[in-house]
């Protein structure tokens, strides 16, 4: 059975470096910087005792939004609903923490990320062209 928990930062960021869509993954000192002095949540997901997904978000852009940096499941867990999980936890935490919209950006590539998060109530509001277009990235937000 999976569990969710908050607050494990270093098992976030090693499960973190056991995603193959993450080419360069972030050092545990990127998340730090990131999340230090702002309102945030760190999630894992937990099988037992092992690790298999995880979810962090911070307030980034200060107009009422909270940002859902960085996320993802183990391949072997995927389709279980542990990235269902995270961000139904995300999303009850930021509305109880009065945030009015969860905001997102994600590349071109990772088309199943953006598949996920249409499917659950996301809308393309934007993006960023870059070189190759594959690492083109798609802005998407969900009212609360």
């Amino acid at each position: 059975m999976i569990s969710i928990r908050k607050n494990e930062l270093v098992q976030a960021v090693k499960i973190s470096k056991k995603i193959p869509e993450f080419n360069d993954p972030y050092a545990l000192q990127e998340y730090k910087s990131r999340i230090s002095g702002e309102s945030h949540l760190v999630l894992t997901a937990k099988d037992n005792k092992k690790t298999v997904g995880f979810k962090i978000g911070y307030d980034r852009f200060h107009d009422g939004s909270f940002y859902s940096w960085m996320g993802g499941v183990l391949p072997e867990y995927r389709q279980r609903g542990v990235a269902t999980s995270l961000a139904e936890i995300q999303e009850k935490w930021a509305e109880e923490m009065s945030y009015n919209k969860i905001k997102m950006i994600t590349r071109k590539k990772h088309k199943a990320m953006i598949r996920f998060s249409l499917h659950r109530g996301f809308k393309i509001t934007g993006g960023t062209s870059k070189n190759p277009a594959s690492e083109s990235r798609v802005w998407m937000e969900k009212s609360l």
